[in-house]
């Protein structure tokens, strides 16, 4: 016969084991974990923080365009045949044009980042703060149309929340990704989504019948809409990685921004020397295609082709000329249109360069010395 005390212990090892052992036990242990864990994460939603610590950063710019009448508008409003069928009922065209957009304040000055287009010819820029109920007036200070970027200054009196700026070098596919902005006029919005690719060349034509060339875009999933360009993608930190910039029209779901790197010497100039110093040749350069290669009879496609030199740069007084092959800077060999951009970025206002260039099927040296890059080309 076993005795009481160790009929006991038999017992409890007995049924701790159908416990441990138990199928259904550790299904509902796990799934109570689950719970828990599901819990925890709605009840902290770092969206609306990140939302709610942002918001006084992220600003709506607005835009007025004074339209240009043209005298082929002037002989239509003026001739019989229009006149009888459409009267005086026919809508005036508006003297001026309003745009909108987004931008984000990265310094307590004033400085904000938007896109180029945004403010693109604008006669008038005016900037609405989640605090200050009168819009304010803006300036430019630096603008790149190639970039797609700007920097415009308010004034005002009193300290501005700047937003924390990231490292888009440090993004990845699958990264979470907030969006801000205006979307339709629509202050303040939020969206958002991941980073489903890096990388990304798109163009997008503009309304003036110029193309934009974007070689390194962010793509996104959070809804990105007219009135969103310029305005912050965020991080998980609140940190800004990119400008939101375009939207695909052919799909749902299909955003783009601007990498913040592509930005931020200009910021951390502002920050630093109170004034944005970029060295300049002053020349536009493009690919070697397959044709300009043929037409020029050219051994290879190394190489970057000038496609125009600016008035009164460095370019032009060191006598650089359209269609001039660039083969060299500084004894480097030039491969293609970015290693030129490279090179003159790599070096020092005033410092003096020179270029290797194949001109009607013959080589020459050339002398330029590096310039500051204006403000607004």
């Amino acid at each position: 016969m076993i005795p009481y005390k160790k009929l006991i212990f038999i017992m409890i090892i007995v049924l701790l084991t159908a416990l441990t052992a138990s199928p259904a036990i550790l299904a509902q242990s796990e799934a109570a974990q689950e719970t828990k864990e599901k819990v925890y994460i709605t009840e902290s939603n770092f969206f609306a923080n990140i939302a709610a610590e942002v918001d006084s950063g992220v600003v709506k710019v607005t835009t007025i365009t004074k339209r240009e009448s043209s005298q082929t508008e002037n002989e239509l409003y003026d001739d019989p045949f229009f006149r009888y069928f459409f009267g005086d009922q026919f809508p005036d065209i508006p003297e001026n044009i309003e745009g909108y957009g987004s931008g984000f304040i990265v310094t307590e000055e004033g400085f904000i980042v938007t896109n180029e287009h945004v403010i693109h010819n604008a006669d008038e820029i005016k900037v609405n703060l989640n605090e200050i109920e009168k819009p304010i007036e803006a300036e430019v200070i630096w603008s790149d149309y190639n970039l797609d970027l700007a920097i415009i200054k308010i004034d005002v009196e009193k300290t501005l929340k700047p937003i924390n700026i990231g490292n888009s070098d440090n993004i990845r596919p699958g990264d979470w990704a907030i969006a801000i902005g205006n979307p339709f006029g629509f202050e303040h919005t939020v969206t958002t989504g991941v980073i489903s690719a890096l990388g990304r060349p798109i163009k997008i034509p503009t309304s003036q019948g110029q193309l934009r060339t974007y070689k390194n875009l962010i793509q996104t999933d959070a809804a990105i809409n007219p009135g969103n360009s310029g305005g912050p993608l965020l991080n998980i930190k609140g940190e800004v990685i990119g400008i939101n910039t375009a939207v695909s029209s052919q799909g749902q779901g299909i955003g783009f921004a601007i990498p913040i790197n592509e930005v931020k010497q200009v910021i951390d100039d502002l920050k630093t020397k109170g004034e944005i110093i970029q060295p300049w040749l002053g020349v536009s350069v493009g690919q070697i295609s397959p044709e300009v290669q043929e037409y020029f009879n050219l051994d290879s496609d190394q190489g970057a082709i000038i496609l125009d030199v600016l008035t009164d740069s460095p370019a032009d007084k060191a006598g650089l000329k359209t269609y001039d092959i660039i083969k060299e800077i500084d004894q480097e060999i030039i491969n293609n249109p970015e290693d030129v951009v490279q090179k003159i970025n790599e070096k020092e206002i005033d410092e003096k360069i020179l270029i290797k260039v194949l001109r009607e099927g013959e080589s020459e040296i050339l002398f330029a010395r590096i310039g500051k890059k204006p403000n607004q080309i």
